[in-house]
């Protein structure tokens, strides 16, 4: 059976056509499983339809067969996912007759869905005229071919050789990565050299390796000195603190070194290039943290541009006269900085996430972007195109009616843009004036020369451990001096809250290697660092040094899940701050105490704040994790993530109980985890009471737009009827129909 399975599967890959291919289908899968008809019937999702498009022992020429989502026995198959396996369909309930198609005949009936990333394409089936069902055999083999021709049909889809959903244009999908909608003709450009592609090789002449190796690592550091200046009136530090990255790894001596061995054992230059990018690569994949997990992706750019030098090519000129949107196996920030912003309509690329380097830049200039679109390139360049950066989709010729909607679509959302964007330096209020306090969360840096700082309240949580991944050891406490020190500044008269070190177990720095088998639940946060009192000491001794003569640190405990965590940590605090007190006499300087906080995100805190209130001033509420833990689901798994949403009814109790608690002990709350950032979640938090969000900058604008234009009533009857609500989809619909209410639905789409 496995023979015939290959078979079947490559001969219909093989096919010159889409017809071909699916007459194929039915036709090997009638004689593999030795049954009298089988029928292919393809999903189209634009008018919720399936119609059958193939079929041996059926009528087909006799009349048009489709069925709706909702009717029939092939409905009942997509709308339940799942195999039906019938000794008599006729008699079923669902079953729908259609005359003379010669259906009259055939008793026995197994259909099967074929299901490619969650999405029904088409329903597979077979059918005989004996009253019998289906052995196990035979459904295992239908399920399995169903399975395996997901992956050609999607394939297909994507080259251009699928019925498509949207009449007469080809539709592509992929990740939303940039919201926007761009309009203008694709231009694909596929001449990047490729790491992947990279294969073992070795070289004859070591030194000439060596020095190939070495021009191509300062061309790219001239590369992207270039791209900084380039962008820095253009992007805030916290965006352009990536080139500063690649040029600090590009220096890093470590990386070099890794490069020199490989090419001394004999490897090639390139060899040895992509050997040591896979392995610095794979340090960042196998962290938690979102934003530094995707920084593998950046890693990987890194090696891309070192290939792209290695192979003596200059930088690449791009002579546009007009707009394009550019496709690419994978978008690099070199390629955005290479195309004038007047050419750049949109980016669609293959390979790369939706938190890429490249996507964060691509949002930071308002580029709309869509990842993960697989594209033949013969048949999309120089074609009209839509890009939808809200749905990640890609229209290639699209009708002159959907053309005419996308335009409209761009218009209002210009329009939308541009009052979101005129007043948001107003401090927040809602409707009816209550105050909101809307702070950021920093990463790399923070700047006050950007004008989204004139527009918040401090900064909610800034992320100290980047600094200690960038390094090749601890970072010093004079080198942390100074970075707190410029945080702090840029914030005189308003609360900079910074965490400590958040790393270890899943998230490890690169020369302190830790292997766990369940990193989400180990050594991370403050576990790791009362293991190492002395990195932590250094850290807070150097927050509170920078803060001498200011009065706006307040420092924030990750990962604490009982009171015995929080006192040890507090000793290690009140110690360094004693300390510190001296030398700030010494200088003739006042130290203030630092107001102290814990992260609310593992669930067991919630039970101890009676106990923990006495001994801290604040208290932040990490929602990522705070999901991730309370849902028991890896946030980072692709087989799981459907269940992680931080709409589920249990998280919204918990927000609400943590309020409440919080309320009751008199201790101000923040919630600083993306759900603030969300236009439904920070009308939800506000509905609560919640009255202090931190979020990153993209989202500032927005957030501050939706919570003056909704009065704090509205929003606290809108939660009270959400917490009548019992399933997650509910919730988030009623949420989108409450924002539309005040015609905010353009802003839901900008937050996807």
């Amino acid at each position: 059976m496995l023979t015939k399975l290959r078979d079947i599967v490559n001969n219909v890959a093989s096919s010159s056509d889409v017809k071909q291919a699916l007459n194929t289908l039915v036709s090997e899968t009638c004689s593999a499983m030795d049954t009298e008809c089988c029928s292919v019937y393809i999903a189209d999702h634009d008018r919720q339809v399936y119609e059958l498009m193939a079929t041996q022992g059926l009528n087909a020429k006799s009349r048009r067969v489709a069925l709706s989502f909702n009717e029939g026995l092939i409905g009942l198959v997509g709308r339940r996912a799942e195999p039906i396996n019938l000794a008599f369909a006729s008699g079923h309930v669902d079953f729908k007759h259609f005359p003379d198609i010669g259906e009259d005949v055939f008793n026995a009936f197994l259909g099967t869905p074929i299901i490619y990333r969650r999405q029904v394409l088409g329903v597979l089936v077979v059918q005989q005229r004996d009253s019998r069902q289906f052995n196990e055999s035979e459904e295992s083999f239908l399920v399995t071919l169903a399975a395996q021709l997901a992956v050609v049909f999607a394939h297909a889809k994507a080259q251009g050789l699928w019925p498509s959903d949207v009449k007469g244009s080809l539709l592509l999908e992929g990740a939303a990565a940039s919201p926007g909608v761009a309009i203008a003709k694709a231009w694909c450009d596929v001449s990047q050299p490729r790491l992947d592609l990279v294969s073992p090789a070795s070289c004859l002449d070591n030194q000439k390796e060596r020095d190939r190796l070495e021009g191509a690592l300062s061309a790219a550091i001239s590369d992207f000195r270039r791209l900084r200046k380039r962008f820095d009136n253009e992007l805030n530090q916290d965006t352009l603190a990536i080139f500063d990255l690649f040029i600090h790894l590009l220096n890093d001596p470590v990386l070099r070194k890794a490069m020199n061995e490989h090419i001394q054992q004999g490897d090639l230059a390139e060899w040895a290039v992509k050997q040591t990018i896979d392995s610095f690569a794979e340090r960042f994949q196998n962290m938690s943290d979102p934003y530094l997990r995707d920084r593998a992706n950046d890693v990987k750019e890194l090696g891309q541009r070192l290939l792209y030098f290695l192979e003596n090519q200059e930088t690449k000129q791009w002579n546009l006269d007009e707009p394009v949107i550019l496709f690419a196996r994978e978008l690099t920030a070199a390629m955005l900085a290479a195309i004038p912003r007047d050419c750049l309509a949109g980016v669609v690329a293959e390979e790369g996430a939706v938190n890429a380097h490249a996507a964060i830049l691509a949002r930071a200039l308002g580029i709309p972007a869509v990842m993960g679109v697989e594209f033949n390139p013969q048949i999309i360049h120089q074609k009209k195109v839509v890009l939808d950066g809200f749905k990640g989709r890609v229209l290639v010729e699209p009708s002159a009616h959907i053309l005419k909607e996308y335009k409209r679509l761009r218009d209002e959302e210009l329009e939308l843009q541009q009052e979101v964007d005129s007043a948001f330096t107003r401090r927040t209020e809602t409707a009816d004036g209550v105050r909101v306090e809307i702070h950021l969360n920093a990463g790399l840096s923070a700047d006050t020369s950007i004008a989204i700082n004139r527009g918040v309240d401090g900064v909610g949580l800034y992320r100290t451990e980047v600094p200690f991944l960038m390094q090749r050891s601890f970072p010093s406490e004079e080198d942390q001096v100074k970075q707190y020190q410029s945080i702090l500044d840029c914030y005189p008269k308003q609360s900079v809250v910074m965490r400590t070190l958040d790393i270890g177990g899943d998230k490890p720095l690169p020369y302190l290697k830790i292997e766990e088998d369940n990193p989400f639940l180990g050594w991370r946060g403050i576990r790791f660092t009362l293991d190492h009192p002395d990195i932590f000491l250094i850290q807070v001794r150097a927050m509170l040094r920078a803060s001498i003569g200011r009065d706006n640190l307040a420092i924030l405990l990750p990962m604490i899940s009982g009171l015995s965590e929080l006192l040890e940590a507090k000793t290690l605090v009140n110690r360094a701050f004693n300390e510190v007190s001296e030398i700030a006499v010494s200088q003739g300087k006042k130290l203030n105490k630092p107001r102290l906080g814990i992260m609310v995100e593992v669930p067991s805190v919630l039970y101890q704040f009676d106990a923990i209130a006495p001994h801290i001033d604040f208290l932040s509420v990490g929602t990522n994790d705070l999901t991730q833990y309370l849902l028991a689901v890896d946030r980072n798994n692709a087989r799981v993530a459907d269940v992680y949403d931080t709409f589920h009814p249990s998280v919204l109790a918990v927000l609400h109980q943590i309020l409440m608690s919080s309320q009751r002990l008199k201790l101000p709350v923040s919630v600083c985890g993306e759900f603030a950032g969300d236009p439904i979640g920070a009308a939800l938090l506000v509905g609560m009471g919640y009255r202090q969000l931190s979020m990153n900058t993209r989202s500032v604008a927005k957030i501050k737009y939706v919570l003056r234009h909704i009065p704090s009533d509205a929003l606290q009857k809108h939660v009270l009827a959400m917490q009548q609500l019992s399933l997650t989809g509910e919730i988030r619909k009623a949420s989108e129909d409450f924002l539309e209410r005040y015609s905010l639905g353009g802003l839901i789409r900008v937050g996807k």
